[in-house]
């Protein structure tokens, strides 16, 4: 029996280790917080707090897709520099200088 004990209270740590890791633990307690905090108490505290933690993850993936497109167009405007700085180069082999010469 005691053995049968220790092995659910060490699944038992792991599976909190777990949680603490992902951050599950942080995120229920700010949201049970914010739920202690508020002055006027909701109807359905479950949906409060399906509502907050449903926000913090769409704030997350909205984080996520913002950084994959910042990436995207970081990459873009290197390649379009490039392609400037080429467009200049070829440019200035047909007009070379535009103050020196007479006009024809």
């Amino acid at each position: 029996m005691m053995a049968h004990h220790r092995a659910s209270d060490s699944k038992r740590e792991q599976f909190r280790r777990y949680l603490e890791k992902a951050g599950v633990l942080d995120s229920l307690t700010s949201v049970l917080v914010a739920l202690y905090e508020e002055t006027d108490k909701p109807n359905n505290a479950l949906d409060f707090l399906k509502q907050h933690l449903g926000v913090a993850n769409q704030e997350c993936v909205d984080a996520e897709a913002l950084q994959q497109q910042l990436s995207e167009m970081r990459q873009r405007c290197e390649l379009l520099v490039e392609e400037n700085n080429e467009l200049k180069t070829r440019l200035q082999r047909y007009e070379p200088t535009q103050g020196g010469g007479a006009a024809q």
